[in-house]
Parts: C-alpha cells; structure tokens; sequence
C-alpha cells in the first residue's frame, strides 16, 4: 500500500502527540501522590510547592525535555546518570531528560537556590520540589534523605528549631541571614565542631567521647564552631 505524503505527515503527528499525551499522563499521575492543596499547576503545567509555605513552581515529574538547562550539575548514582540544576532533577531518557526524584543517599555539594528549613526531632531538613536534604558534616555534602517521621501528613507543621544550649558566646549575622537560616548554621557548625573535636556543650561534661583534659575539649569546640561561622558570614563573641 503506497502512503502520500499528507498521510505521512498526519502519522507523524499523531504519533507525537500521543508521546505528548503519555508524558503528561505519567506527570499527572505522579503528582496524584502528593498532598492535596499543597502542589497545584498553573497555566503553564508547572507545579507549584507550597508545602511548608515553600511556594516555588517546579516542571512535573515525568515531563521529557529535548535538552538539559544551563549550569547544570552532573551526578552518579548506583552506576545511573542524575542532572540537577535549580532545585529539578533529570534523568536520561529515550526522548530526551526526565523530570524525576534523586535517589535516597546521593550526595550533593550545593543545596537548591530556594529551599525551605524545615525541623523534625530537633534535626534541619532542607526541603525543595518534594525532596529533602540533609547535611553531613563527616562528608561536607549534603545528601538527599527520606521524608522524615510526620513529613508527609498533609497540614503538618513542623517544630520550631531547638535552642542550643552550653553556649557562652554570642553570633551576629553579618548577611542579613534570616532567622530560620541563623538556625541551621548554628545546627550545621556545631554538628561539624562536635565531630572534629569530639566535644558536645548539649551534652553532660561534654559527651561520652569529649576526653581530654578539663576544659581543653570545650576550647577546641569553641575555637572549630567560631572558624565554622565566620566563614558563613558571621561574627562570634
């Protein structure tokens, strides 16, 4: 049978178009899972992220682009190809990048440029596009984590920071850092200090591996969580 060519043309369409029609389908369907009212589209099918008030609008999961945006950054994980850039992560695929989720335990050296710190069990979670991080100051990276106990009940507010305590000095943001952020430095500094020195104010004499001679571990504590916080742009007293 011989097919002109209109008809091929028309063939070709309607091929794209349910290719089109599958991807949205599969977007749709992936954004069924997520709480109602907290992700809604616009009307340019991105979806906004309004959990924890985040409100960012993010491409759905699922939809193929031809080509990668600019400034991406490239990861390996379990022998698979990711490529992040602004808080989306692709994945190859056979029509192109798909929008998709990070693995659990990928590591990452920067966070989204809008996330939202959010607290659970007295611990910072970085949250942007349904997707949370945490950081690791044994590998000074971040890494993507699974949704903590509570994360997912719709309407759930997560706890305010915890208030360190052990402290005699004072911290003075110099950047203009907002208060949520403050928190999160303060966590992530003395996370790093407690592990290079062994010492934990938050604990009893220090904690159990705090060693040393009186006096000396809470020193070098102080001395690790001082350097930690002027180079994130503040000023220690």
């Amino acid at each position: 049978m011989k097919v002109n060519r209109a008809t091929r043309k028309w063939i070709v369409i309607s091929s794209l178009w349910v290719l089109a029609l599958a991807g949205i389908a599969t977007s749709f369907a992936d954004d069924r899972g997520r709480p109602n009212g907290q992700f809604a589209r616009d009307g340019h099918g991105q979806v906004l992220d309004n959990r924890y008030g985040h409100g960012h609008y993010y491409p759905p999961r699922g939809q193929v682009f031809r080509s990668l945006p600019g400034g991406y950054r490239p990861y390996v994980y379990g022998g698979s190809r990711f490529y992040f850039n602004a808080g989306v992560w692709y994945a190859p695929g056979p029509y192109g990048f798909v929008v998709t989720r990070p693995p659990v335990g990928l590591y990452v050296t920067v966070l989204p440029p809008f996330y939202s710190t959010v607290w659970f069990g007295g611990v910072p979670y970085y949250y942007a596009d349904d997707v949370y991080y945490q950081w690791r100051p044994d590998m000074n990276q971040y890494v993507v984590a699974a949704p903590p106990a509570g994360a997912d009940e719709p309407g759930a507010a997560p706890p305010a920071p915890p208030q360190s305590g052990g402290d005699d000095f004072f911290v003075y943001p110099r950047n203009g850092q907002t208060p949520e952020q403050q928190s999160a430095d303060r966590y992530e500094c003395h996370s790093w200090a407690n592990t290079q020195t062994g010492f934990d104010p938050t604990q009893p004499g220090g904690g159990p591996s705090a060693g040393g001679a009186p006096g000396a571990g809470r020193d070098q504590y102080q001395r690790a969580i001082t350097a930690c916080l002027e180079a994130r742009g503040y000023s220690v007293k």
